[in-house]
């Protein structure tokens, strides 16, 4: 492995995964574990075998349905854990196993009962007997942040001559400052004599907010094994974020350091991990918050949209985002807000962009953020409405508990009046798939809202979509009482802006 390379281990499914009210099925760890190796991640830590029969079994259901990445399978310094999983990775392409023990005073005196020989001893014999099993046995030294550096090189010396082939000193309370870490992982580089014939790795708790710094820094000292989650999530205040180590080094190249990461599906996997684990992404989240690349600012949105570096040092693209998102709120400038008309499909004179404009602040000042509603509002006041190219005349559906959900959608297409049925996974799917039917363009649904507008049972809704066609994105709304029709209704709104 060539020196400038840093393997990614993803522990997502292991370490994140034990996040209180987060737990996955066998169906979903395969699923993550599928678009892991699609991204590129070099090792995957599938579970805990021995934890539960649950875990046992979904590591062994991802061994069957990974091909390229490591799997690799947790376990304590107990030979009975090491043997289950072993039996749990027999399907593996390439199978791993985490094995080790305390090495802090707090583990040695507090947890564990022991001393610092007799830990040695049972480490190098746990790394032994995972040999056995298997090539690749990767030893931890459980809260290695708070391991005194000599006593640390003596463990990680012993256990490189058992045969481990890669050493995780993770900080496991996140109590490390960076320089620190740093400092721990070089002095383990420069004395222990051995350390030439393994792999050292980081895995950095975020508990004071210092996860990424301190894996970044660990890196920069010679770990070439960067112990990550996706979104950072895991024990407590979570783990090491992979999307941040992932584009810190991407980013930075005077490190000359880089990983084998598929950047662009950082955002899809994300919005995956959180969709599955029913945690939703903080909105200020480096990388993956919905405010990552957000700019509500006059000068910073004008900045961006003259020179999107002025004040983005990731281009969106890069992570799987379409786009910047301009935020439309008072501190917004007329540049933001005319680019923002356009993308709703309407060409604002600069003669009305003024007055327009004057409107739009009102609004703003009353509100926390104008919506595209309220734009389409404002442009309707100043600018005739055309006269709809696509006009609902009327949508049956059939769907329930015995049916097979089916739509029949008349619509009046530039004078012609067309008549589509089709069938879908609901009714809204099947009323989508007629309306694509009669238009013969192929659009993809990007985003579907729906919002309650009243109260009570005859509850008004309003549909927001956005659509994506030819690499564009065009927005339309509908509402009604009945939300299937508002949903039709926002969808030919949105067509509408290209048909």
């Amino acid at each position: 492995m060539a020196n400038d390379y840093v393997q990614i281990f993803d522990t997502t499914l292991r370490d994140g995964e034990q996040v209180p009210g987060c737990q996955l099925n066998t169906v979903e760890k395969i699923e993550i574990a599928q678009e892991l190796e699609a991204m590129g991640v070099d090792i995957i830590e599938a579970g805990f075998p021995i934890s539960s029969p649950g875990d046992f079994k979904s590591v062994s259901e991802v061994c069957k349905n990974v091909k390229e990445a490591t799997i690799c399978g947790l376990t304590r310094a107990i030979d009975k854990d090491i043997e289950v999983a072993a039996d749990a990775l027999k399907h593996a392409q390439k199978p791993r196993i985490q094995t080790g023990i305390g090495t802090s005073f707090y583990h040695i005196n507090y947890k564990l009962n022991s001393n610092q020989e007799e830990i040695i001893e049972r480490a190098v014999h746990a790394v032994k007997y995972a040999k056995k099993f298997v090539e690749d046995v990767q030893f931890y030294a459980e809260d290695a942040g708070r391991t005194e550096e000599e006593y640390l090189a003596r463990v990680v010396e012993a256990v490189i001559d058992a045969g481990a082939t890669v050493v995780n000193l993770p900080d496991t309370t996140g109590y490390c400052l960076p320089e620190n870490y740093g400092a721990k992982i070089k002095y383990i580089k420069e004395n222990v004599k051995n350390v030439d014939k393994a792999t050292l790795s980081v895995h950095c708790h975020n508990d004071l907010g210092m996860g990424t710094a301190n894996s970044i820094h660990g890196i920069i000292n010679g770990a070439r094994q960067a112990e990550v989650t996706i979104n950072g999530i895991g024990e407590r205040a979570g783990n090491t974020s992979l999307e941040e180590v992932a584009m810190i080094l991407q980013s930075h190249k005077e490190l000359n350091l880089h990983t084998g990461i598929n950047s662009k599906k950082i955002f899809n996997i994300s919005r995956l991990v959180s969709r599955l684990m029913k945690m939703p992404v903080q909105p200020n989240k480096a990388i993956v918050g919905k405010n990552a690349f957000a700019h509500s600012s006059g000068i910073h949105q004008d900045g961006v949209l003259k020179h999107r570096e002025n004040y983005e040092i990731i281009d969106p693209k890069t992570v799987g985002i379409p786009e910047s998102n301009m935020r439309l709120t008072a501190r917004s400038g007329r540049a933001a807000f005319k680019h923002r008309v356009s993308r709703l499909g309407y060409q604002v004179k600069e003669e009305d962009l003024d007055n327009l404009y004057n409107k739009f602040l009102d609004v703003a000042d009353k509100k926390r953020e104008v919506s595209d509603d309220d734009l389409l509002a404002l442009v309707g006041e100043v600018s005739h409405t055309k006269e709809k190219n696509l006009k609902l005349l009327n949508l049956d559906v059939v769907c329930g508990k015995s049916s097979i959900p089916t739509a029949t959608v008349r619509l009046k297409v530039n004078g012609d009046t067309i008549t589509a049925s089709e069938n879908g996974n609901g009714p809204i799917d099947a009323s989508f798939n007629a309306v694509k039917k009669i238009i013969n363009r192929k659009v993809h649904l990007d985003e579907f809202l729906v919002q309650a507008l009243t109260g009570g049972t005859d509850d008004l809704g309003k549909v927001h979509i956005q659509l994506k066609y030819k690499n564009k994105f065009y927005y339309g709304f509908g509402s009604h009482t009945d939300i299937i029709t508002a949903s039709v209704e926002s969808y030919l709104d949105a067509i509408s802006k290209f048909i």
